[in-house]
């Protein structure tokens, strides 16, 4: 599903024109960056928790070349899925 198939989506359930579905979707993307650049968690009850987790350093390799890399740690962002989520989708 794109974005504007979720924007078409949602639009219809909720009963909303489309640009005011685009702002919500754009505003709720943006609430979610913003807690998790702060540190944060957002934890929605029975759909699951956003939240960060660290990457260490490590040495890689390019594939071309096969030279030796060095790969700086790193911040990734995490989605665990909520019982209700894995249940409705099982």
């Amino acid at each position: 599903m794109t974005k504007a198939d979720l924007v078409n989506a949602m639009a219809e359930k909720a009963g909303l024109s489309k640009a005011d579905t685009e702002k919500a979707i754009k505003a709720f993307t943006d609430v979610i960056t913003d807690a998790l650049k702060a540190g944060d968690k957002v934890a929605l009850v029975g759909f699951g928790t956003f939240s960060v987790g660290e990457r260490a350093a490590r040495v890689g390799q390019n594939p071309q070349t096969g030279e030796k890399m060095d790969i700086p740690a790193a911040k990734v962002p995490k989605f665990k899925a909520g019982k209700a989520l894995k249940d409705s989708v099982n």
